[in-house]
């Protein structure tokens, strides 16, 4: 028996408090938030089952959900759509990926507004596309020219974006220079300590990059976004890039720490230098293309994933559905094919499985309808998570 409350104090303790606070009061607005901000604690209440431990086991990032899918733009500086949080990737039996993701859907339906039998239904169609994507044994990809529906809206909306309208979004303009905004909406201040730490770091990887004066910074701030990672080192830095105030460029640099699946693995793991080398190495092997300035970083005793910064508004805005359900079975449809696409794509590698044995798993036929048994039981159970949370917070439990 998991206690609740202890267990997420336990798992978010030394955090920034400031936005641990943020991350708190987020996770007691609704039950899919709270899903999105415990995925150690799914992990920990998921019920033993041979669906989950008899299944290949495939690279995984861990922590699917509907809103872990969006558009960026790639180091060939085309624009796709794919899974694009990877900071709990682990090898793992690839039905622990799949429950999480049907599990969200369930707990999602009340946001949506979607009535039960509805949600059901798109998990069916969710879980029939990722068997007919992996029987067929190719790993395909979703850029703007090929996507359709709901994906294609995102995409082809995204055509028109200029880099200055970006920009604006995120600093102020003083005369030829930017500066990050740090209203406590999406960025924080920065100590001098951290500004100047950061400034050293991305220094030294610039000498080693062909023109290093792109990477001269010009301001840092401490960066709100997500849920689960709320309260970690993460980081938004303003650089030269290509001239400025138009020509700059925005880098995301986000402490990595352990899996969540970790502790539940029986699975050997590889001995990765450090947990960014284990989140960029899998996201690499995963997506068919990856992120712009994508690598692993140490400062100091920690390490950090460094990529091109993402807006946070690059997902499918799934609430406008508009009462047409064929509109979210395309994007659920969408997500079976990319998910099954990762699996493939990474097969083979330091023990996942192989791509003829992952054909075999999605020809077989019970595994689904157990699987999506199993996720009503999880649904469940974070319902019951929520509420022993929600309490608690209200009694002040996470006040301190």
């Amino acid at each position: 028996m998991v206690d609740v409350v202890e267990s997420i104090r336990s798992y978010n303790t030394g955090r920034e408090p400031e936005r641990l606070q943020r991350k708190y009061a987020a996770m007691r607005r609704d039950p899919f938030t709270f899903l999105r901000g415990t995925c150690h604690l799914f992990y920990a209440q998921l019920p033993a089952s041979k669906v989950l431990s008899k299944a290949p086991p495939t690279w995984v990032c861990g922590d699917l959900h509907l809103e872990n899918f969006g558009s960026y733009k790639g180091d060939n500086r085309l624009v796709y759509f794919d899974l694009n949080d990877f900071d709990e990737a682990a090898l793992a039996p690839c039905t622990w990926e799949l429950v999480r993701l049907l599990t969200s859907v369930q707990i999602g339906a009340d946001s949506l507004k979607l009535k039960p039998a509805q949600a059901q239904a798109l998990c069916r169609i969710f879980l029939d596309a990722y068997r007919a994507a992996l029987c067929s044994g190719k790993a395909r990809w979703i850029e703007r020219d090929i996507a359709e529906g709901m994906v294609g809206d995102l995409l082809h909306g995204l055509r028109g974006r200029l880099r200055p309208h970006f920009l604006d979004s995120r600093t102020e303009r003083k005369g030829k220079r930017r500066a990050l905004r740090t209203d406590g909406e999406k960025g924080l201040p920065v100590t001098r300590k951290q500004r100047d730490q950061i400034a050293a770091l991305i220094e030294e990887i610039a000498a080693h990059e062909a023109n290093p004066a792109f990477y001269k910074v010009l301001d840092v701030a401490r960066r709100i976004a997500g849920t689960g990672s709320l309260g970690i080192d993460r980081y938004v830095i303003l650089v030269e890039g290509k001239g400025s105030p138009d020509g700059n460029y925005l880098l995301d640099l986000k402490e990595a720490l352990p899996s969540s699946l970790s502790p539940h693995l029986k699975i050997a793991q590889p001995k990765w230098r450090s947990e960014a080398e284990r989140v960029v190495a899998v996201q690499r092997r995963m997506q068919a293309i990856s992120p712009a300035f994508l690598r692993p970083v140490n400062m100091g005793r920690k390490s950090y994933v460094l990529r091109g910064l993402q807006p946070t508004q690059d997902r499918v805005a799934l609430s406008e559905w508009n009462g047409k359900l064929e509109r979210l079975e395309g994007v659920l449809q969408a997500m079976g094919q990319l998910v099954a696409s990762t699996h493939l794509r990474s097969s083979g590698r330091d023990g996942s499985a192989t791509a003829d044995e992952l054909i075999a798993f999605g020809g077989k036929r019970r595994w689904p309808a157990q699987l999506q048994e199993l996720a009503n039981d999880c649904t469940k159970q974070v319902r019951r998570d929520w509420k022993v949370f929600a309490k608690a917070y209200d009694q002040s439990a996470f006040a301190d």
